[in-house]
């Protein structure tokens, strides 16, 4: 493990930034090792995103617009990834009756109505809070924290629960070591104290409420996690930050 083989491999797998790949030579572990730079990931994509939005606003456009090309911005750097799992789950979780046909309607390609409803709402709330923060002059920062800290607990929830499958994203890519989901937790703090000790407290606890209700439903429903569920951790926590800091 280098550091820079765990940055491109973490740019790699959450992200579609044009990254080099790990040369030959170069030590090839598992992603799951690569954890503690998750954070780091959501740094590359809410910068640009976050830059974009106050461009947009400064511009003279509505606060609308520059809300929604910034979380356009994001869609389009992670290649829409992270949505497609939280779609995946909530068709899974609710439109199955065991754990196998949960997983299987999981790795359908195609989506179904809760798959729908859950994107249109998690899209909608996200689009609120990003201008609720531009109101409130922290657009930047407040798109570029909750990027960094809401991949934080992916890690912490794939080292929690064993995977779901006996093939799949998650199963391949291994378990996060412990110092490596105590590095992106600790950079997921500093982040949120760039915003205040209030705030930060109140992410944390909303974050870790997220994380750990949503750890329980997918033990309760399939037994473990998948790549859809760390996807879903993403999306839900993301929201819960930025709720936090437009918190008053």
């Amino acid at each position: 493990m280098t550091l820079r083989s765990d940055l491109i491999s973490s740019a790699m797998l959450l992200t579609r930034l044009p990254i080099g790949r790990v040369l030959p030579g170069d030590p090839t572990p598992q992603a799951a090792n690569a954890a503690w730079a998750w954070p780091l990931a959501g740094l590359a994509v809410g910068v640009p995103a976050g830059a974009l939005g106050m461009g947009i606003a400064a511009s003279g456009l509505p606060g609308g617009i520059a809300a929604a090309l910034t979380l356009l911005c994001l869609v389009m750097l992670t290649g829409a990834m992270h949505e497609d799992g939280l779609a995946d789950l909530a068709d899974g979780f609710w439109g199955g009756f065991t754990p196998d046909r949960r997983l299987e309607i999981m790795r359908d390609s195609r989506i179904g109505a809760y798959g729908v409803i859950a994107l249109i709402l998690s899209l909608l709330g996200r689009w609120l809070l990003l201008e609720a923060a531009l109101s409130q002059g922290n657009l930047f920062g407040a798109t570029v924290v909750a990027a960094v800290v809401s991949r934080a607990p992916m890690g912490v929830v794939m080292r929690w629960l064993p995977p779901a499958r006996n093939d799949g994203l998650s199963r391949t890519s291994g378990q996060p070591p412990k110092k490596a989901v105590r590095i992106a937790i600790a950079i997921a703090g500093v982040a949120l104290l760039s915003q205040g000790l209030l705030h930060a407290v109140l992410a944390v606890a909303l974050v870790a409420g997220v994380a750990w209700s949503l750890g329980l439903v997918a033990r309760a429903k399939i037994g473990g996690q998948t790549g859809d569920v760390l996807g879903a951790v993403q999306q839900l926590c993301e929201i819960a930050v930025l709720a936090a800091l437009v918190a008053r």
